[in-house]
């Protein structure tokens, strides 16, 4: 139910060259003060983290921010197999759905991307010719190579539960990748070209030309920010980026196998975007 006060969001499909992509516009409410593409994160974090894009969305959108929710090929209601999508295809999907919010808004739009939704944000600050008008990123995967291991090791934890082995562990898993043979993981067919494209994402090759706000979830008040993410924020303040780091307090919502909410990082972003309006 759309709470009061806010319109309801706008489904639709976006024609791109590679196919029609599922999206939902949240309109901003009075004054238009920005706009912002959603990009979501990889397999099932998208779907455990559909109701906190969803509750930010309308958030920033009765703040006057236009958000449009996209469907990445082969994900949600976007046309295409998941086992055919690629990761310049993603990022044509991105500068399509950026186009459109900028066309409807007429004004420039910036990226919000979680995890690996959030690393696509960032390739596709380094590469496009006009930068984003900033990034918003939440807990954004920094080293593609890294978050590939981690979702290999879902299928070697099925093997293990199935009373296999680990078949040589993620090392012959990506041999069989770099074969040209596609794996099944958790339910989801991962190409060799999409895994190509995950595994040479590293957020660290270019700062981005664009104001970033950082927000990481944080399990209690006072911790830092981890190691890994601390030392790219580092990176690219010293490559001339302005960055602003926001930390939350509460659950991992995308690792969860229950829905749950972080309220904290609803108010943290809306905060940060608003002051950063006035700035």
């Amino acid at each position: 139910m759309t709470p009061p006060g806010h319109a309801p969001a706008d489904a639709f499909f976006l024609d791109t060259p590679d196919g029609p992509r599922f999206c939902l516009f949240h309109a901003p409410v009075g004054e238009c003060r920005g706009a912002l593409v959603y990009i979501h994160p990889f397999a099932e974090e998208m779907n455990r983290s559909r109701r906190m894009a969803a509750l930010q969305a309308r958030a920033l959108a009765a703040q006057g921010i236009g958000v449009l929710l996209l469907d990445l090929h082969g994900c949600g209601d976007s046309a295409g197999d998941f086992g055919d999508a690629s990761w310049d295809g993603w990022l044509r999907d991105i500068a399509a759905a950026r186009a459109w919010i900028e066309d409807k808004l007429g004004r420039g739009a910036g990226l919000w991307g979680l995890r690996l939704g959030a690393l696509l944000a960032v390739a596709h600050a380094q590469r496009a010719p006009n930068p984003p008008e900033r990034l918003l990123l939440w807990q954004p995967v920094t080293l593609g190579s890294g978050y590939l291991n981690q979702f290999l090791r879902l299928r070697l934890a099925g093997e293990l539960l199935q009373g296999g082995s680990d078949s040589g562990g993620t090392e012959a898993l990506r041999a069989s990748l770099k074969a040209g043979e596609s794996l099944e993981i958790a339910g989801y067919a991962l190409s060799p070209t999409l895994a190509d494209g995950i595994d040479a994402a590293d957020a660290r090759a270019l700062a981005p030309r664009c104001p970033i706000h950082w927000c990481e979830v944080v399990a209690a008040p006072g911790r830092p920010l981890p190691p890994a993410a601390a030392r790219v924020v580092d990176t690219w303040k010293l490559q001339g980026s302005r960055v602003e780091v926001h930390l939350a307090e509460g659950p991992q919502f995308w690792a969860a196998p229950e829905t749950v909410d972080c309220p904290n990082l609803i108010a943290a972003t809306s905060a940060a975007l608003t002051l950063s309006a006035h700035a």
